[in-house]
């Protein structure tokens, strides 16, 4: 029988150092269950009790919210979130392509604080307004700002050395019976324009949803689209929940490594 031996050595050398990044690199890929489970124990996100005290997002009439109060992984909006906690910091440049309701906005808003700078986009009158009176509550307007166009055009607004950029892909909810659908030719070139102003360590997520008419043909040439990139510059994920039905959201990420 092999003798014990100590993880001490690993764990320091994480001890005290953000979770996520931790899980994803731990041991350079090799997955030593011990330290593992050390990380999740001592993990700040693991053990911190919710905030009871926190404040509630307000929305304005007639938005519905599309996020729970506590988020879980559940669903490719979340997911996103998730991606974009881990990695935009106080000062960065991140991109909405798609605002809407502006749930994404303000995420990114508070990310990046006073210091940084958030390009929203949405072709709606209608999802502009509702995007300003959301941060206008919130008090994060100030480092936002908010373009009535389409994401085709946000190369003309948004300079180089995005951290993030967000697409929310479909429609708006309670658009009626006849939404403003995002479609395959503009998403796609909006997706080319941001990648080319992702700085190295920046990251795009895509959230797409394939339960409507057009949906199915965005997916796939989003798909299309990022399977096409280089592996030497970008990494491309497609996540997708296996226990939720096929038409279920699912998220595209990409990282750019060079």
């Amino acid at each position: 029988m092999r003798g014990h031996r100590s993880h001490a050595p690993a764990w320091e050398r994480i001890k005290g150092r953000s979770c996520v990044p931790v899980l994803l690199s731990v041991c350079k890929g090799r997955c030593y269950v011990p330290v593992l489970f050390a990380v999740l124990k001592e993990c700040p996100m693991a053990n911190e009790a919710p905030d009871e005290g926190a404040a509630k997002v307000s929305l304005p009439a007639g938005v519905e919210r599309r996020t729970p109060k506590k988020e879980t992984l559940r669903g490719a909006v979340t997911l996103s979130h998730f991606y974009l906690r881990e990695r935009v910091r106080p000062g960065d440049l991140v991109l909405d392509a798609t605002c809407g309701n502006g749930l994404d906005t303000l995420l990114l808003a508070e990310l990046i604080g006073e210091g940084g700078r958030v390009w929203a986009f949405d072709l709606q009158p209608r999802a502009i307004a509702a995007t300003r009176e959301l941060l206008e509550q919130q008090g994060r307007l100030g480092s936002v700002e908010l373009i009535e166009a389409g994401h085709e055009r946000l190369g003309e607004f948004v300079p180089a050395g995005l951290t993030a950029a967000v697409f929310n892909l479909g429609y708006l909810p309670g658009g009626g019976d006849n939404p403003v659908v995002t479609r395959p030719d503009s998403t796609v070139s909006a997706l080319e324009q941001a990648l080319q102003l992702l700085k190295p360590g920046g990251i795009m997520v895509v959230s797409l949803y394939t339960g409507h008419p057009g949906g199915p043909e965005e997916a796939l040439a989003v798909e299309s689209w990022g399977a096409a990139l280089s592996p030497k510059s970008f990494n491309v994920w497609c996540s997708r929940q296996l226990n939720r039905p096929g038409i279920a959201p699912y998220l595209i990420l990409v990282e750019r490594v060079g």
